[in-house]
């Protein structure tokens, strides 16, 4: 059973940092693709970044510049680390892992973690 762990949330003042991990229990972490996503109030849950087994990463316009997604395969642990926060990066921050099993792409959540970003 895949299990993701998010941890690293918490009321940061503008213009601050925070660096979220996820750590992943299971056997799935070194390949798949893993990400985090976040849910504001009222908001749909978007795409924030993805890093691919081969590291390759992809960002949401608003987080380009300021957030880098890392990952950690001997600690089966992905990164986030945001700086220049924003009021507007306040939201639940999601980790999210898909992998292959067989022909289907299934994925696997966390139970997020809060980000507050304070004026």
């Amino acid at each position: 059973q895949v299990k993701l762990v998010e941890s690293g949330g918490g009321l940061v003042q503008a213009g601050g940092s925070l660096r979220l991990s996820c750590a992943a229990c299971g056997s799935i972490f070194s390949t798949a693709v893993m990400a985090w996503y976040r849910q504001a109030p009222g908001k749909q849950r978007e795409l924030v970044a993805d890093i691919t087994k081969g590291d390759s990463t992809t960002y949401v316009d608003s987080a380009k510049g300021r957030f880098t997604i890392s990952r950690d395969n001997a600690k089966n642990t992905v990164y986030l680390e945001m700086s220049s926060l924003k009021v507007e990066d306040t939201a639940v921050y999601f980790c999210n892992a898909v992998t292959s099993i067989g022909d289907s792409l299934v994925p696997y959540w966390g139970q997020g973690t809060q980000v507050t970003v304070s004026s």
